[in-house]
């Protein structure tokens, strides 16, 4: 009877996989490179991603992460610091475990688009809850209100200020080894600034969160509701707030026409700083230092992602199959940054993989 019972249950369990996506990761990587033996230590890898059923959708299950999610988390941060940085802009960290003892393990966090220390709530609070590390929050110049007494901003931030970030917190806890991770946008500041510093960066390892690779074509694949409602958030978050700052800015009357996502990050280029969109690109777009990047990294991406469409991966599978440092996994669900799993209780499967990634880093170093 009891076999039986398994075996019924067995073949509803893979009627709901079939119905619902659920698959085991693909991993591309290096074979025998050095991060193949932390991916052989990472059950997750080996056993398939169940999504939530009612959320296998890719835009319920978005929808729910953006307005559903994102607003039941409770958080309380320990503080928000705003940071001068060199030019006199303002940035801040928000810190999460602050009263750890010295030596705990610190992870700088990069956010999405539009982050903010509410967005990222559920991210950070299950990052120090896996880990049970210190996470460092680090916010760009314009989101969370932070007041914009230089009229600069970037949509996927500014490596110069990161390091001023990581400074920072370096000169709060000395003896804490730092990890890094990036969410969607927050990916492309993550990747430049590990290609441009190359071995010579105090992050032990990161994990890139939903990233869209090349900057320049990214934004061509957004799904284009997201894009038209991602624009008008740029609108509110970051233009109509600062009008002041903007002034008589010559991108403003061209930014204020765009429609979509690449219409506006085409268009924006005097705000971040730059003469034109190429010098712009050249400076900020992950893609053309990626490969310089030296310590361990993985990256998640889910093949129904409807905002970092999958097909950007495409042209750097085999750049990435060539670097031994490297490891890409995607899953046939998970929509953006969601990955939601469970039934009763929803709980994010890539939060924990991205702890567990680390936290093996950890013990290998």
């Amino acid at each position: 009877m009891k076999f039986v019972v398994n075996k019924f249950s067995s073949f509803v369990q893979n009627v709901i996989d079939h119905v619902t996506g659920a698959e085991a990761p693909n991993v591309y990587s290096q074979p025998q490179g050095q991060i193949d033996k932390v991916l052989h230590q990472l059950p997750q890898l080996k056993q398939k991603y169940r999504p939530t059923p009612w959320l296998s959708n890719q835009h319920v299950h978005l929808l729910y992460f953006d307005l559903i999610r994102k607003r039941t988390i409770k958080l309380q941060y320990d503080k928000i610091e705003q940071l001068t940085m060199q030019d006199g802009g303002i940035t801040a960290i928000a810190w999460l475990g602050y009263d750890l003892p010295a030596t705990t393990p610190t992870i700088v966090l990069m956010h999405t688009i539009t982050g903010t220390p509410e967005s990222m709530r559920e991210l950070v609070k299950d990052l120090h809850a896996y880990t049970g590390w210190r996470v460092a929050l680090c916010l760009r110049r314009g989101h969370a209100q932070l007041p914009m007494p230089v009229p600069k901003m970037n949509l996927f931030g500014s490596v110069e200020d990161l390091k001023e970030q990581i400074n920072f917190i370096q000169q709060q806890f000395p003896q804490s080894e730092l990890y890094g991770v990036g969410s969607s946008a927050g990916t492309g500041l993550l990747v430049r600034y590990l290609g441009e510093q190359g071995e010579d960066t105090p992050l032990k390892a990161a994990f890139a969160l939903c990233p869209g690779y090349n900057t320049e074509t990214g934004f061509e694949n957004v799904h284009p509701f997201y894009s038209k409602i991602m624009t008008k958030k740029l609108f509110n978050k970051f233009i109509q707030p600062y009008a002041n700052t903007w002034g008589e800015s010559p991108a403003l009357s061209k930014v204020l026409q765009a429609k979509t996502l690449l219409e506006f990050e085409q268009a924006y280029f005097e705000m971040a700083g730059y003469p034109d969109y190429q010098s712009y690109s050249q400076a900020t777009n992950p893609i053309y230092v990626f490969e310089n990047v030296k310590i361990p990294l993985m990256i998640l991406n889910a093949e129904d992602d409807p905002v970092c469409h999958i097909r950007n991966f495409e042209p750097y599978k085999e750049v990435i199959r060539s670097m031994p440092n490297i490891a890409v996994v995607t899953t046939k669900k998970g929509s953006h940054c969601g990955f939601y799993q469970g039934v009763k209780y929803t709980h994010s499967w890539a939060n924990k993989l991205v702890a567990d990634f680390l936290l093996t880093q950890e013990k290998e170093k």
